[in-house]
């Protein structure tokens, strides 16, 4: 890939995807343009896909949240005659550099869960019209989707061909989510997963692939029959009005990329960003009129939309940035405040998505494959939300000064508004040995400095005043001195403490597995499967087992 990526966009942008609304349903048809990619060499024929058409869907489902909260089934098709999808386009990876091929596959699963997110969550229900065949990724959009439909055509089938034709893994949660969302049997699902043209309508169904199928005459008919039937049963749902998502203010430079309530600031050549959250006025709203009324100006929408775009920059954009230093700017009180409206109103529907987008944004941060250092200084606002900045980190730092106090506090959002990928709040993943701390913690219902966070164990070390340069400095150097290799691996598998949970076990493989098979001779190398597909050579295995 060359270029910056960039990850704004809104309908009217829209090259491969059109959204219609018509009351409670909403209709994402997938239309992908062959000629309008990301970068050269490659061509999306049958519908497949490269990071810019992920963009325009993870965009869509974010504004069917926000901007159209009436919608209570999204349909999902293709304007494609006997062709769903045919997934992550092949030529367009085969061409890409590694780490852009698992930073891709990271972001079709984060796009991915945020459409099961919607479903559980915001009462939006997807229900994918597969109008033909649905293969690899394409697939693994469907099973995303609450209930799938399959024409049946005699010709259109459903497929997870990487392991037979590319020598990869299904990369957006495939095989996961065959066993543990939709329960097939595990001997099915590796009949299922080694089988390049895949299974057809009925057997499909009997298999537990899909829910549904219908003759090409009665498709559109069923498809329609299904989704009156998923409107009488969330009738009574709350409904908007919504908010509009206005483009975000950035200014971008070699230095960095400033925005109202984030900043960051590059250093490549010691391969360290420094990333800055400020924190909301005094004056913030405190009825669900006046946030309605801001719409995506309010502090907590602006400020977590903000750094989720810078994230995604650093990600995409940043490839040799190793280590960000996390910092906040401001007066923990508006923080406080902040998080006392979000509980008081977690009811109303936009507060709800207001929590529930933060939540996304901060497991966008756990898993991204940096090492990130929390800063607690004189002027930090590290309370409430923006504490789980800290706690979201690898380490933190807090100084130590009696002549310029720090403080840190915490919030009801601390509690479980704002949970990881395993389900726990990021204080239980921290205090999993000592599941007492949390009633401490919350039970005396005041500010910390830095001696009752650091006995506590909310930081890792509180330098005074003497040394704090010096130790800043040295961690920092160590840190950036290490392989980049090692520290992903061991940080995925720090990050998540306790229990697995379908997500976690979809990043884990992703990050261990799929990284590692990305980079192996029988997919990438001269004689690779994935190096050879499409060509009239045939691909050469090492068949050692390792």
């Amino acid at each position: 890939m060359t270029g910056m990526i960039n990850f704004e966009t809104s309908p009217e942008r829209y090259r491969h995807w059109k959204l219609e609304i018509e009351g409670a349903v909403a209709t994402l048809s997938m239309d992908v343009q062959e000629d309008e990619t990301l970068a050269d060499g490659y061509k999306l024929k049958l519908n497949s896909y490269d990071l810019g058409v992920d963009i325009e869907l993870a965009d869509a489902v974010s504004r069917l949240r926000f901007e159209h909260p009436e919608v209570r089934v999204v349909v999902v098709r293709s304007l494609k005659p006997r062709i769903f999808c045919a997934g992550a386009n092949i030529y367009m990876l085969g061409t890409s550099a590694h780490g852009f091929k698992v930073n891709f596959c990271k972001y079709t699963n984060e796009t991915r869960c945020s459409i099961e997110d919607a479903s559980a969550n915001s009462g939006q229900r997807y229900v994918a019209a597969l109008n033909g065949t649905a293969s690899g990724g394409g697939y693994e959009l469907a099973i995303a989707c609450d209930e799938i439909y399959l024409v049946d055509d005699g010709n259109s089938a459903v497929s997870l061909p990487e392991v037979p034709l590319l020598g990869v893994l299904p990369g957006t949660g495939g095989l996961t989510r065959l066993v543990d969302k939709r329960k097939v049997r595990r001997d099915r699902a590796d009949v299922f997963s080694t089988l390049a043209e895949g299974l057809k309508a009925k057997r499909a169904e009997e298999w537990g692939l899909i829910d549904g199928h219908f003759p090409t005459s009665k498709f559109q008919e069923g498809v329609e029959g299904r989704v009156r039937e998923i409107l009488r049963e969330s009738e009574g749902r709350e409904a908007g009005p919504g908010i509009r998502l206005g483009p975000l203010e950035v200014e971008s430079g070699e230095a960095g990329r400033e925005y109202k309530y984030v900043s960051l600031k590059l250093n490549r050549e010691a391969r360290h960003a420094e990333l800055t959250v400020r924190g909301p006025a005094s004056d913030s709203p405190t009825t669900t009129e006046e946030i309605q009324a801001l719409g995506d100006s309010y502090w907590p929408l602006r400020a977590y939309r903000e750094l989720d775009d810078a994230l995604l920059h650093l990600r995409m954009n940043e490839p040799e940035t190793g280590l960000v230093l996390l910092r906040t700017e401001g007066e923990m009180d508006p923080v406080l405040a902040v998080d006392r409206t979000l509980v008081e109103h977690r009811d109303h529907w936009l507060v709800r998505e207001i929590i529930l987008h933060m939540g996304r944004v901060l497991r966008r941060l756990d898993l991204t494959a940096k090492s990130f250092f929390a800063l607690a200084e004189p002027g930090s606002c590290f309370a409430g939300n923006l504490l789980e900045l800290l706690l979201a980190s690898d380490r933190s730092y807090m100084l130590n000064d009696p002549d310029r106090p720090v403080e840190m506090a915490v919030s009801e959002l601390n509690a479980g508004a704002l949970a990881m990928s395993n389900g726990l709040t990021r204080l239980q993943s921290r205090f999993l040995a000592e599941p007492q701390k949390l009633e401490e913690i919350f039970g005396l219902d005041r500010s910390f400095d830095t001696e009752d966070a650091e006995e506590l164990g909310l930081v890792t070390f509180a330098p005074d005043d003497l040394d704090w340069e010096d130790e800043i400095r040295v961690a920092v150097e160590e840190r950036t001195s290490l392989s980049p290799d090692a520290l992903t691996g061991m940080e995925a598998s720090l990050r998540f403490a306790g229990p697995e949970t379908m997500d976690t076990k979809i990043y884990g493989r992703l990050t261990a597995w799929q990284n590692w098979i990305f980079q192996r001779p029988n997919a990438v190398g001269p004689q690779g499967a994935l190096t050879n597909y499409g060509k009239p050579t045939q691909p050469q295995f090492d068949y050692k087992r390792t």
